[in-house]
């Protein structure tokens, strides 16, 4: 059974609460769940105490087991210091997208043909 440590939603509309529970993956997100490792309150301020809390010993023993963290989870256990995250790195995040370069490119010639002065190429190439 593949489990996973994951974030199970709770509360209002536009009042998010968290439960951190271990679940086996193939579980709905807010259905059913074997234990209940912790809670995570995102209106709180990124300070409070409450914010995040974690049972360590139920999460060491979960992970001992093979209980994988989503991304999410691994973070709150890399900052309360159970588990170790590496950084990610994605170079291309920042890119623009595929037709905003097309257009750019576009731009950039017309822009190169204009200051080219060659006015008279075009004229030549449609006779």
């Amino acid at each position: 059974m593949p489990l996973k440590i994951r974030l199970a939603r709770g509360g209002a509309k536009k009042r998010p609460y968290y439960r951190i529970v271990i679940a086996d993956s193939r579980a709905p997100r807010d259905g059913r769940f074997i234990e209940k490792v912790g809670s995570y309150n995102p209106l709180l301020p990124k300070d409070h105490e409450k914010r995040v809390t974690l049972v360590e010993e139920r999460i060491r023993h979960w992970l001992a087991r093979g209980a994988k963290p989503t991304d999410r989870v691994h973070r709150f256990l890399d900052a309360a210091g159970i588990l170790k995250r590496e950084p990610r790195n994605n170079p291309k995040k920042g890119l623009p997208g595929k037709k905003r370069q097309e257009r750019e490119a576009e731009a950039a010639a017309a822009a190169a043909e204009a200051e080219g002065g060659d006015g008279g190429g075009e004229q030549a190439a449609a006779e």
